[in-house]
């Protein structure tokens, strides 16, 4: 839900940002120095995250892995931001805005005294150029600008948004990474030579990145939040194996692991001198069907293949109990979604009998694809192939390192594949339009999925401005996609993150979002 606010409220916001985050807010944990009781922040450090795989891309326009948005929102920012329960926005770059009558004019104020990296002053012009460029990203997130007619820059601080026609998410909207705002004309740069070292106003700007092994982001000195950020540095390091990435969290050489195998999760909140946190979640696993590929194309397929899941023992062989089954394409923690809609849910008897209706009724042979150095991934596919055999379904499990699973995925070179979403916005259109819409950019989720009526109730809720007719559109969404079995949705989990115990203010919110200018580091 989104609000309005004045320049004094933005304050008190942010304020309530950095001590959630320093709470830790929605995590459990262990160690001998917990985030409360660290003390006031200190500056300085080095803070060394051991990631599962590396970015693709710094153009924050186009590209579609978490890796490289987790990265960029530290280097460029929006005009407004998640709150920290992920549930609204609250101003950023912008201190506030008004709307007029006819809900098609958004005039905003900017927040003053804000200067890029390079130490140039952030402008209207610079937002304008932003927003239009965001816009114009037909392979990238373009789609979710869509109701936006124009944008001016009347003055050095006002920027005026003109919609199309009333657009109930715009404010979430420009809350996403897409629309975080860049120098003009891209600092007299081109677009690709600009993405080779983006800049923007956030709170680190770019060092390197030695691709496949590390990227590195240092201090920005004209960050606009006096006194920070804390930290010196920023370095992701490429470590797909979850062995690996718990050996250097013990030993020193990383201070934060990336989603550590949920079998560690037990023995690491025992583990003297490491935090393990497990962060309030919109994270939903899916197992996807490529519909360009036979016989996917055929929805008793993929309904048998959803119903022979069983998503409860999924969740306690996998999960380790860190998790529920899901029921929708959308998480329980985003407006409007439905829990009275069961999805489809574990029954072999309806399974075997969506085969026996099928174009293959006595079975056949396909693959899955999983990145190396997953663990939970490699165990969740072969639990697969023991519940699909009694369909007579040989499945073959195919393992690539992760940048080329992503790719695979982007470009439907795939049979069936594992895959997860967070919500990067707290309102539905940003996932709805992603994964059901295969105009977006996104070809609904790389799976090719089409259904008119689907599309058409995603659209509509755009435009409905009333809670409980937009309730209604995305029941349908929910509950059609449900049938179709355009993928299995198959759990909900928490973030999990292990950190050693000298990290303090890492907090994630629910969308995925991380501010590290709040983190540091105790001596």
């Amino acid at each position: 839900m989104t609000y309005r606010t004045t320049a004094a409220r933005a304050l008190i916001a942010v304020g309530a940002l950095i001590v959630l985050a320093a709470c830790g807010s929605g995590s459990s944990s262990s160690g001998s120095n917990s985030n409360a009781s660290a003390g006031a922040p200190v500056h300085g450090g080095n803070l060394v995250i051991a990631r599962t795989a590396d970015s693709q891309s710094m153009n924050n326009t186009t590209v579609f892995d978490n890796e490289s948005i987790w990265i960029f929102e530290q280097i460029m920012q929006p005009l407004y931001t998640v709150t920290p329960n992920g549930k609204g926005v609250m101003p950023w770059l912008a201190t506030g805005y008004t709307v007029s009558p006819n809900k098609k004019t958004y005039t905003f104020t900017l927040r003053k005294g804000v200067k890029f990296s390079n130490g140039k002053p952030m402008t209207s012009a610079d937002v304008k150029f932003s927003i239009d460029q965001a816009s114009a990203a037909a392979k990238g997130w373009g789609y979710i600008n869509t109701a936006i007619k124009s944008v001016s820059a009347p003055s050095p601080g006002t920027v005026v948004v003109n919609l199309k026609y009333p657009w109930a998410p715009l404010l979430a909207d420009l809350s996403l990474f897409s629309n975080a705002i860049i120098p003009a004309n891209y600092d007299g740069q081109t677009e690709n030579q600009f993405y080779q070292h983006p800049i923007g106003t956030g709170p680190f700007k770019w060092d390197y990145w030695h691709k496949g092994s590390a990227l590195k982001l240092v201090r920005n000195p004209y960050f606009w939040q006096p006194g920070k950020p804390y930290l010196d540095s920023v370095t992701w390091t490429v470590v797909p194996s979850d062995n690996t990435r718990e050996l250097q969290l013990k030993g020193g050489q990383a201070q934060v692991d990336e989603f550590p195998a949920w079998s560690t999760v037990a023995s690491l909140k025992a583990t003297s001198g490491i935090t393990m946190n497990l962060f309030n979640s919109t994270r939903t696993d899916y197992l996807a069907f490529n519909e360009k590929v036979k016989p996917f194309q055929d929805v008793h397929v993929r309904r048998a293949i959803s119903y022979a899941i069983n998503r409860a023992a999924l969740v306690k062989a996998v999960l380790f109990g860190n998790g529920v089954p899901a029921n929708s394409l959308f998480p329980p923690q985003v407006p409007y979604y439905q829990r009275a809609n069961e999805g489809l849910q574990y029954n072999l008897a309806a399974a075997k009998a969506e085969m026996a209706k099928s174009s293959v009724p006595h079975g056949f042979t396909t693959t899955i694809l999983v990145s190396t150095g997953f663990s939970d991934d490699k165990t969740k596919a072969t639990i697969f192939q023991s519940e699909l055999k009694p369909l007579g379904i040989n499945l073959k499990i195919q393992t690539l390192d992760p940048n080329t699973v992503n790719l695979n995925q982007q470009a439907l070179k795939y049979d069936m594949t594992l895959t997860y979403w967070t919500m990067d916005i707290p309102d539905p259109d940003e996932l709805a339009t992603f994964a059901v819409d295969p105009n977006s950019g996104a070809k609904s989720f790389f799976t090719a999925y089409n259904n008119p009526t689907v599309v058409k109730a995603t659209h509509q809720a755009e435009q409905t401005l009333t809670t409980t007719a937009r309730q209604a559109l995305y029941n349908t969404v929910q509950a059609q996609s449900a049938a179709d079995a355009f993928m299995a949705f198959l759990y909900y989990s928490p973030y999990a993150y292990a950190t050693t115990s000298n990290v303090h203010g890492f907090f994630v919110t629910p969308l995925g979002n991380y501010h590290l200018e709040n983190v540091w580091m105790s001596k």
